[in-house]
Parts: structure tokens; C-alpha cells; sequence
């Protein structure tokens, strides 16, 4: 058997997921990526096992034998020739979703023990972890009991179902609202340069292509923000919140900026709207002048993200500014009249350590922001450094071990609360580092309606631009997604077709 080892390690794709008597292939995949992180399994649905193939997991569902009516999961893990067995029954007539979880607690105990590793999260592996504590304390339950519960469904550990307590409880008197309150989103999917960490569609204007599509962006955009306009009116919506994001908004012109934001001033009644949020994003991307517009132009929050305040992980991350430059956009912003800025970090970026995050912090909170958003690395496979890592190892592309990542969240629960910070939203996204999560703190009335709506998923957000969703939440709580083009060549070229799809949005919005 494996010593105590943390994680089990494979860089190429030959580790089999087997799958008999049973379909829950997501959920399975989903407790395995918690002590398999970062890889493709081969997967096997039809039961057998690929004779090319080292290392396997074989998860099975089948009816007893003997005459109690009950059926057998058996677990089999076959890893470095070493393998692991275990089985558990349940009664025949057990619903699918017991089977599913049965079936997913005999696979974390099996991983557990082989790897002796206990995540943090437990086998909690869904992104909305404080959505499962509100249901809880939605059937009457006190704090403590719903913590009980969770614990012991979830094997959560207690300074995960404290954090997620924490921010159900500043969330609960901010969620409710009237179905006819709407979130409008809006996407600029333009960056000074690409990120190496980054996943979203976002191109960079360092490139003569992208650069060109631009204006004819800018005045599609304008035109199906009017065009949303005149829907909002149609059915007597109320936009409870406006948010502005990327990409990076501030990448285009001061102009350009101000005729999107003069679009959204045509369409939406912005004395009603609660918050309206610019993210001003990268600090080489900030001026006097844009700050200006966004600020006369009505937007009351913005973003100034940097990621991290250490130069040399800056630089390793492609990211073309300083530390000191972020501080001074800060400045720039509170002169302009900003009373409600947010910065984003992340932990786990590569060449940083805890020493730097620590730092970082601590430089953060030294300019006293009114929200602070710390983000574990996520690695996907459309971010430059998913495949840097594969083939380079040098200082630059090294990431830090789970553990020290790990080290740098609970860093920041702790500092940023002693700070006046209090923990406001909570997900988590499919391959972060660690099955770790992305918390948002905020001092006290600068909560961000808009993530928090958009995590709970309870409220219609309309979505213009360049891969925005519209999410349209019905009577009963069913949802219905309609996605714009992801690309802007796309975007723009097949304009009018996208505009066909405002007629399936319009009959969504009807049968409210």
C-alpha cells in the first residue's frame, strides 16, 4: 500500500475510469479529480478494462445474490501494482441519488485511505458550497445543527464549514428580491496581453487583428444594449445591478468606454439600479481619463486587480506592470471619487510562496480597499500555463505545492477578518489547485449584489457582448441559459443572427 502519500500524481492519460451498472460518470470524475488533480481520464462506460492501461478505477453497481433484495457497489483502485478493494451494500429499492452518493462515499474513503489525504472540503465537489448551507438553515435549522449535518454528509473539514457558515450568514438578509429585479451583464472581451493563467475568451490588443475589431465591436455591443433596453421596458424590469466585465474593460479607449457606458445609460433606469461595477482590471490599463468616464458616466464600483503586489511573480504571469503601479491606480481611483473599490488576488500563482502572498496581503490591506476577492489558482486547459507546465521547468513556470496554497488561503481568512473584512461569496470552479475556492470579503455594506445573486442563481441576469450568458430563472426555479457568440470575430460577423436569439429570450421572459 502507498505511504501516506498526499496526492496521486499522473501527468499523461493513461489512468482509466471503469464504469458498470451505473451512469453517475460525473460524479465519479468529480471525487476522483479531488485526489487525481489535473488530468484526463480515459473513460470506460461500457465496463471493461483497457488491457494497454497501468492504473484504473472501477466503481460498480449490481444486485445481490443472496435473497435480502439489496445491491453491491464494489470499488476497485489498481495503481502502481498496488490495489485496493472495498464493497458496501444498500437496499434494492434505493433512489438514484442514494446510490450516487453511496457510491461516491465508497470511492472518497477508498482514495483517502490510499493517499492519506483528507481534503478539505470533503467530498463536497459541487461550486456552490454556501448554497447547500442556506438550504439548511431554509428548513428551520439553527447555525450549528446545519454545520452538523453538512459535516457529516460531506466529511467538510471545520475550518471549510465555518468559512461557508460565516458567508451564508452575511448573505441571508441580502438575497431575497423581486422576480422582476434583473442583473445586467455586460462583456469587453479585450486585454493589453494575455495572461498565462487566464481561461477566458479575452484576446489580446497587443495583436494588429484584434486591435482592428474593435470599433465594430464597440458598436455592436452599443446596439444590442439598446436593443435589451427596449426589452427591460417591454416587461417593466428592474436592473438591480450593472456590471461592466472582461477581458479587461479598461483595455479600449476612454471614447470607446464612454459610448458603452452612454448605451447603458440610454437602456437602463440607473436610478434604480442598486450598484453598477467597471472592472478597471490591470493597472497598465488605467488613466485619469477613463477612470473620469467611468465615474461621470455613473458607475459607483470598480475593480483594480493585481493579482499579486510581488514584481517577479507580476512578470512571470505576463503581466506588463508593477506592483507600485497598482498602488498608484489605487490612488487614482480614490482621487477620481471611487468610495467602493475591489482587489483581486490569487493564491498560488507560479514563482510566488507563502512569504509573497503574505506580503502581498499586507500591501493590499495597507491601501484599504473596500472588497477583496482572493481567487486559488485555477488551471485549465486554455490557459497558456496549463501547457507551459508541461514542458518547461523552470522557476518561472513553478507553481506551489497544494499544501502552501492551502497555507495561503487560511492566511487570508485569518488577516483579512482581523481587517474588518467579513466573507461574502463563496465558489469554487472545476480545476482549481486543490479543490480549493475563491472567496469574496468585503467590509460591511460593500457586499457586491451581483456576485452574490449570480452564485445563488436566483436571479434573471441578462448578458450582452462576447460570450456573456443570458440566465433567465423561471417560477419554479428551473433555469434557461441562452449564450451569446463566444468569439468577437464571431460576434460581429454574425450579428444578426444573434439578434434572433433575443426572440427566444423574449418568450422565456413571457412565461414570467
Amino acid at each position: 500500500m502507498m505511504q501516506n502519500k498526499k496526492y496521486l500524481r499522473r501527468q499523461n492519460s493513461d489512468f482509466a475510469l471503469i464504469f458498470r451498472g451505473h451512469n453517475f460518470s460525473y460524479e465519479v470524475q468529480a471525487v476522483a479529480k479531488v485526489f487525481i488533480p489535473g488530468i484526463r481520464f480515459r473513460l470506460c462506460e461500457d465496463g471493461s478494462i483497457p488491457e494497454d492501461c497501468k492504473d484504473y478505477i472501477l466503481t460498480e453497481i449490481r444486485n445481490s445474490e443472496n435473497p435480502e433484495n439489496s445491491k453491491i457497489l464494489n470499488l476497485t483502485i489498481f495503481y502502481h501494482n498496488q490495489e485496493l478493494r472495498h464493497s458496501r451494500e444498500v437496499p434494492e429499492n434505493s433512489e438514484r441519488d442514494v446510490l450516487e452518493y453511496e457510491l461516491c462515499v465508497l470511492l472518497y474513503s477508498g482514495l483517502q485511505e490510499l493517499t492519506g489525504y483528507q481534503p478539505p472540503w470533503g467530498m463536497l465537489t459541487g461550486i456552490r458550497p454556501v448554497r447547500k448551507v442556506l438550504q439548511e438553515l431554509e428548513k428551520g435549522l439553527t447555525p450549528e445543527q446545519a454545520c452538523v449535518n453538512l459535516q457529516a454528509k460531506y466529511f467538510i473539514s471545520d475550518e471549510k464549514i465555518r468559512i461557508a457558515l460565516a458567508t451564508a450568514l452575511v448573505q441571508q438578509p441580502i438575497l431575497p428580491h423581486d422576480a422582476k429585479q434583473i442583473g445586467f451583464y455586460i462583456a469587453i472581451p479585450f486585454c493589453p496581453t494575455r495572461c498565462s493563467y487566464c481561461s477566458f475568451v479575452s484576446h489580446s490588443i497587443s495583436t494588429e487583428n484584434a486591435r482592428k475589431l474593435i470599433p465594430a465591436y464597440v458598436r455592436k455591443l452599443c446596439e444590442e444594449i439598446r436593443m435589451f433596453g427596449k426589452i427591460i421596458r417591454k416587461f417593466d424590469l428592474s436592473v438591480q445591478s450593472v456590471y461592466i466585465g472582461g477581458g479587461t474593460p479598461t483595455a479600449i479607449s476612454a471614447q470607446q468606454l464612454g459610448e458603452i457606458m452612454q448605451a447603458v445609460q440610454d437602456s437602463v433606469d440607473l436610478q434604480n439600479v442598486r450598484e453598477y461595477t467597471v472592472e478597471a482590471g490591470r493597472a497598465d490599463t488605467i488613466t485619469k481619463e477613463k477612470l473620469q468616464v467611468i465615474y461621470d458616466m455613473g458607475a459607483s464600483r470598480i475593480s483594480i486587480n493585481p493579482q499579486t503586489m510581488q514584481d517577479a511573480v507580476l512578470q512571470a504571469v505576463g503581466r506588463c506592470h508593477t506592483a507600485q503601479q497598482v498602488t498608484d491606480a489605487f490612488l487614482l481611483a480614490r482621487e477620481t471619487g471611487f468610495t467602493d473599490i475591489n482587489m483581486d488576488l490569487i493564491a498560488g500563482l507560479p514563482a510566488d510562496d507563502c512569504a509573497g502572498f503574505a506580503d502581498t496581503l499586507r500591501k493590499v490591506l495597507a491601501l484599504s480597499p473596500d472588497s477583496i476577492t482572493v481567487h486559488a489558482l485555477t488551471l485549465k486547459r486554455s490557459a497558456d500555463l496549463y501547457h507551459a507546465g508541461d514542458v518547461k521547468n523552470s522557476e518561472k513556470f513553478k507553481i506551489p505545492e497544494i499544501p502552501e496554497i492551502e497555507q495561503m488561503l487560511r492566511l487570508s481568512a485569518k488577516m483579512l477578518p482581523e481587517n474588518s473584512y467579513r466573507p461574502y461569496y463563496l465558489y469554487r470552479q472545476k480545476n482549481t489547485i486543490g479543490n480549493l475556492e475563491n472567496i469574496g470579503y468585503a467590509k460591511p455594506c460593500k457586499e457586491n449584489l451581483y456576485n452574490i445573486l449570480i452564485m445563488d442563481e436566483t436571479q434573471t441576469i441578462l448578458g450582452a457582448g462576447c460570450g456573456a450568458s443570458n440566465k433567465i430563472i423561471q417560477r419554479d426555479g428551473d433555469i434557461t441559459r441562452i449564450m451569446n457568440y463566444k468569439f468577437p470575430y464571431e460576434y460581429i460577423h454574425d450579428f444578426e443572427k444573434l439578434m434572433q436569439k433575443k426572440a427566444g429570450i423574449i418568450r422565456e421572459l413571457e412565461k414570467l
